[in-house]
């Protein structure tokens, strides 16, 4: 018993060795980004910084703040990220609550068409296509609208309400003389908190980071989100950087730049995560495929 109990504390220590380890290696990318930033460029290049600032300097937030095309960027990405992720979830969970009721008709053939396109899918010049034809190219609408049902995500609300919102519930509303509506809106998603946070981080960060579609359909650039107002500034400005006389000051304040611009655009997702932290294990635990 009491070698157990040394093997048991042993393991224990193993354990917590190996995931402080791992917190350090996903950690420390996200904190050399924010010393970076505040850190001479010409320091940062040398890889004389590592665990702390030096040559502490905001040169590369005040170049940050010189850039309008910048703050145009990060008003969109802000205005894609709410109404995209109220479509996502409103699509998504809607979706998910119907097809986890069995008495919905032909329930088995519109589950088998949310998931063939799972591993059926035209590419990217049909869709192009497809969404020139409905002249929804270039306009605000194809990014907060492309992408509204995520099948992935709409299993997993499926699943959810399949196995925590029992039909005697709904039984017992019916009843009472509640409608299907009514049900969902009062009973099912007060009773899917844990879901829904995690929905919402899922589609927030998704819309967030993305700027593929964003590169794909639109035309003007004050359309761009901040993704791609970042990448486009990048490659502009070293190309210039590259070409001038001063082209090495240009690109060390560039660098400086970069990480001021990603420690900004990073922010909102890392301030957003630790209020649905709570529910997001239990989201996804809860909302698993079991077999």
């Amino acid at each position: 018993m009491k070698r157990k109990c040394k093997e048991d504390k042993i393991f224990l220590i193993c354990n917590t060795l190996l995931a402080i380890l791992f917190l350090a290696v996903c950690l420390y990318p996200l904190y050399f980004i924010l010393i970076a930033s505040f850190s001479n460029p010409g320091m940062v290049s040398g890889g004389k910084v590592w665990l702390y600032p030096r040559g502490i300097t905001l040169a590369g937030y005040e170049m940050m703040f010189t850039k309008n095309e910048i703050w145009t960027g990060y008003g969109n990405t802000i205005l894609y990220t709410l109404v995209g992720t109220f479509i996502n979830l409103t699509l998504t969970v809607s979706a998910g609550y119907a097809l986890s009721r069995r008495t919905l008709p032909f329930r088995r053939g519109i589950n088998l068409y949310f998931l063939l396109p799972m591993f059926i899918n035209g590419g990217l010049v049909p869709t192009y296509l497809l969404m020139n034809a409905l002249h929804l190219v270039n306009t605000f609408t194809i990014i907060v609208l492309m992408g509204g049902v995520n099948v992935w995500n709409f299993v997993i609300c499926r699943t959810f309400f399949e196995n925590n919102i029992p039909e005697e519930i709904l039984d017992a509303a019916r009843i009472d003389g509640s409608s299907e509506l009514n049900f969902y809106f009062r009973i099912a998603l007060p009773l899917s908190k844990a879901i829904l946070a995690v929905m919402i981080l899922f589609f927030a960060v998704g819309h967030w980071n993305g700027y593929y579609n964003a590169m794909i359909y639109l035309r003007e650039e004050s359309r761009y989100p901040l993704q791609l107002v970042l990448r486009n500034l990048l490659l502009t400005t070293q190309l210039s950087a590259e070409t001038s006389d001063s082209g090495m000051a240009q690109l060390l304040n560039l660098q400086s730049m970069k990480y001021g611009v990603i420690v900004i655009a990073s922010a909102p997702v890392l301030i957003l995560y630790p209020f649905i932290q709570k529910y997001f294990v239990k989201g996804v635990m809860v909302g698993a495929i079991k077999g």
